[in-house]
């Protein structure tokens, strides 16, 4: 019961430091803002180790964070391999396809009454219908390579984002469309010059629901069919052959990557949006 007493009082020392801090004027500062959850993580992961280990929980049902570290330590040769398949050509090229395929139709939504009534319903229809429908076929039509991944990411990030630049393309306000009749500007200049800039928090929005669809997409799919790599094929293999740590080393990639790629889809809307009131500081 050792493990387990250090892993709370641990915790309570964590979660005293996290207060100290929230209550401290150094809490607004950016580094309090990353301290935070760092410390916090930190605990989450302390926590787990000793109750694993402490309440003798079987490595094939919860492996602790530090056998979880050493398989992930001893196969970064794999786990490099299975992040290039899935993540830097499936997902990410899905994921650039998918979003300006829906960029181009918002914009084509924008000019036509009729595309506005039609394709809109159509997309939120095709939006909900499940992934694990919808990955198969996509893997029986484009092979079992990284192109029928991309495939899936496009089908999953295309309407988030479409549905909202669409969105975004009517917040322009009456006056301002005015303003810009008053200057003789037409479709193309009023588009880019006001329109698109005031749909840009809009468009971000829906990039960033769609980084984590993206990786999602890709890992789910190749479950229905791979080559001998990949992040969705690894998980499953290495379940049924009950390598659980190696599992859990390729959740933590996911983990990893997605909230990278995140992170820089905030600050290239952060750099992007720097007007709106919401990237303002207070």
């Amino acid at each position: 019961m050792s493990w387990v007493l250090s892993a709370l009082l641990f915790w309570i020392a964590a979660w005293a430091l996290n207060w100290a801090i929230a209550r401290s004027p150094f809490h607004v500062t950016r580094a309090a803002r990353i301290l935070v959850p760092v410390i916090f993580g930190m605990a989450v992961l302390a926590l787990w180790e000793g109750l694993v280990r402490g309440l003798g929980v079987s490595p094939v049902i919860l492996p602790p964070p530090s056998d979880v570290a050493a398989r992930f330590a001893a196969e970064t040769g794999t786990l490099w391999e299975d992040f290039s398949q899935t993540v830097l050509k499936g997902a990410l090229s899905g994921y650039v396809l998918g979003a300006m395929a829906a960029l181009l139709t918002a914009i084509a939504i924008d000019r036509s009454a009729f595309l506005t009534r039609g394709l809109l319903p159509i997309g939120n229809f095709v939006a909900a219908l499940p992934i694990v429908g919808i990955a198969p076929i996509l893997v029986s039509w484009f092979g079992f390579d990284w192109q029928s991944k991309a495939a899936v990411v496009v089908v999953m990030v295309f309407f988030p984002i479409l549905v909202n630049t669409v969105q975004g393309l009517a917040e322009a306000s009456a006056m301002q469309k005015d303003l810009m009749r008053t200057y003789a500007a037409g479709y193309w200049q009023t588009l880019l010059k006001l329109r698109l800039p005031a749909a840009m928090p809009f468009v971000f929005n829906g990039l960033k629901i769609a980084t984590t669809l993206a990786l999602i997409g890709a890992i789910v799919a190749e479950y229905f069919g791979s080559p001998t790599r990949g992040m969705g094929f690894r998980i499953s293999t290495g379940v049924g052959s009950l390598s659980i740590d190696l599992v859990w080393a390729e959740i933590a990639v996911a983990a990893l990557t997605g909230s990278v790629v995140y992170g820089l889809v905030a600050l290239a809307e952060k750099r992007v949006t720097f007007w709106h009131p919401s990237q303002r500081k207070t």
